[in-house]
């Protein structure tokens, strides 16, 4: 049996380039996800994104589109860091495409790393709500 996710668990489904937040509102045995904003990659070559360069140093054959999706998981990162130290989520389920998981992990402060009670290696960003729910449950 799957561990259960406690009411009010952040859940972050993301891809190299977008990521979905939902709040578990369910309660007791219920699992009953609410979304919230989805967060987009900031096109990196754009002006006035200065110093947002991607984790570790940056291959020479790396393309725009792959360094902004190696940034975009450090923004991620970043704000999941922030988000925890303030105290904004008790329990977070992250899921993700191999890839972008491998990315974000590294950059996960420990505060966040305690809260994770949960990861799944799958790229649903675009999958129906019904399907992350069920993935989950």
């Amino acid at each position: 049996m799957q561990q259960q996710i406690p009411e009010g668990t952040l859940v972050v489904v993301a891809d190299g380039g977008s990521a979905r937040v939902f709040t578990n509102v369910g309660t007791g045995r219920t699992l009953q996800l609410k979304q919230h904003e989805e967060l987009q990659v900031q096109d990196i070559s754009a002006q006035g994104v200065s110093g947002q360069g991607p984790s570790g140093a940056m291959p020479k054959d790396m393309s725009v589109a792959q360094l902004n999706e190696a940034t975009f998981a450090k923004q991620l990162a970043a704000q999941l860091n922030e988000d925890a130290l303030n105290n904004r989520y008790a329990h977070l389920v992250l899921i993700a495409d191999p890839q972008t998981l491998g990315r974000i992990r590294p950059q996960l402060h420990k505060e966040v790393q305690s809260r994770l009670i949960r990861e799944l290696a799958k790229d649903f960003t675009n999958a129906p709500l019904k399907d992350v729910q069920r993935a989950l449950e």
